[in-house]
């Protein structure tokens, strides 16, 4: 196949400013149009002639990179084209994500630095911790270490203040790409999408190229997947004892069939398992088809939600022993990490790739695709 369209830009003209490489490339491919059957990015493409900087910005939280469209591509390196549309989204991706983050520049630190960040804000809380459990807890369990009060003075903020941040992230993100009115059917058809991890199957149900080059695998599919339902199970679990705590004077510790633990132990499980299989497909995967430059934040990222799901699962089996109190201020410590993070890690592409299915519902719901 050759292209038969003349394109407004030199083909060969690749450029460092990734908004503008993302666009060089994804003219090439609305040109081509040899992968439209591939996942959801494809078919946008294709609804477009003119691509704003906006619609570059959907178009790279759109993508999963899958990479099947890149081992399908004739027009990769040596090509004069040289193609590598995963990298060229997940420059413009992560680009987009922190030029949102609020305060401003906290995104670009943790990507760049992003094991040692993690790591350090981890012991580091949990020293304060550690500091502050000889105080008389008054209670039993974890609350014999650190009060419920004080537990909710330190947490409260931690996961509220990032949620704002969030917020307003999001909400740059919705002005640049376009976003209207979002409607009930706008966020069932994303939450479909995102619920199957449909993208990660390159669409077309055989699974994506991320580990295995031009093999299908479901491998990463499926890890996301363990990752996203274990995170889910473990907000449950807390919400369960937030609502037994208050609403039925149900304090902790809670026994291991109670509604905490029935969420919180399989979530956990998941976490663990799906963390560690997304580190071992990294290792397999290409970097040079990923987000140059940032590999330290994805993985700082991953061994923290790990961390978090591992020291919940430990803490939980010695509790009762010596090493409650050393645990708990490890666990306590990872899970203010991970919130105060969040805006600012890879957490983050959860919130605007979901943002970027709402926004493709809401177009190929304009453009009757639905």
């Amino acid at each position: 196949m050759s292209l038969d369209v003349t394109l407004q830009t030199d083909p060969g003209a690749i450029s460092t400013d990734p908004v503008e490489e993302a666009r060089r490339q994804i003219e090439i491919c609305n040109a081509c149009r040899y992968c439209e059957g591939f996942c959801s990015v494809f078919p946008a493409i294709t609804r477009e002639k003119v691509f704003a900087d906006g619609d570059i910005t959907q178009l790279a939280n759109l993508c999963h990179n899958c990479r099947g469209c890149y081992y399908a591509c004739q027009y990769t390196a040596p090509h004069e084209f040289a193609l590598n549309l995963p990298r060229a989204l997940a420059s413009a991706r992560t680009d987009s994500w922190e030029r949102f983050a609020w305060p401003g520049g906290l995104a670009r630190t943790f990507q760049a630095r992003g094991e040692a960040l993690a790591a350090a804000l981890v012991i580091g809380t949990a020293l304060m911790f550690a500091a502050i459990a000889g105080l008389p807890g008054g209670g039993a369990g974890f609350y014999a270490w650190l009060s419920h009060g004080a537990m909710v003075a330190i947490f409260l903020p931690a996961f509220f203040l990032p949620l704002v941040a969030i917020a307003i992230g999001l909400r740059r993100y919705w002005q640049e790409v376009g976003g209207t009115r979002i409607t009930w059917a706008d966020l069932r058809d994303a939450g479909l999408a995102a619920g199957r991890m449909k993208n990660l199957s390159g669409g077309q149900g055989q699974g994506c190229n991320f580990e295995k080059e031009e093999r299908f695998s479901d491998a990463r599919r499926h890890v996301h997947q363990a990752v996203m339902y274990g995170f889910l199970l473990c907000f449950a679990s807390t919400s369960a004892g937030t609502l037994l705590h208050y609403l039925f004077d149900m304090q902790a510790p809670y026994g291991f069939w109670s509604l905490p633990k029935l969420l919180g132990v399989p979530g956990g499980l998941l976490l663990v398992v799906g963390c560690a299989g997304m580190l071992m497909l990294r290792k397999k995967a290409d970097p040079e088809l990923g987000t140059p430059g940032r590999s330290s934040g994805e993985r700082g990222f991953i061994w923290l939600l790990g961390f978090v799901g591992l020291s919940g699962l430990l803490l939980y089996a010695v509790r009762g022993t010596g090493l409650t109190g050393p645990l708990l201020a490890l666990h306590l410590g990872g899970v203010l990490a991970f919130f105060l993070l969040t805006p600012y890690s890879k957490m983050a592409h959860g919130f605007y790739r979901f943002t970027a299915l709402v926004r493709d519902a809401q177009d190929r719901r304009a453009r009757g695709n639905v």
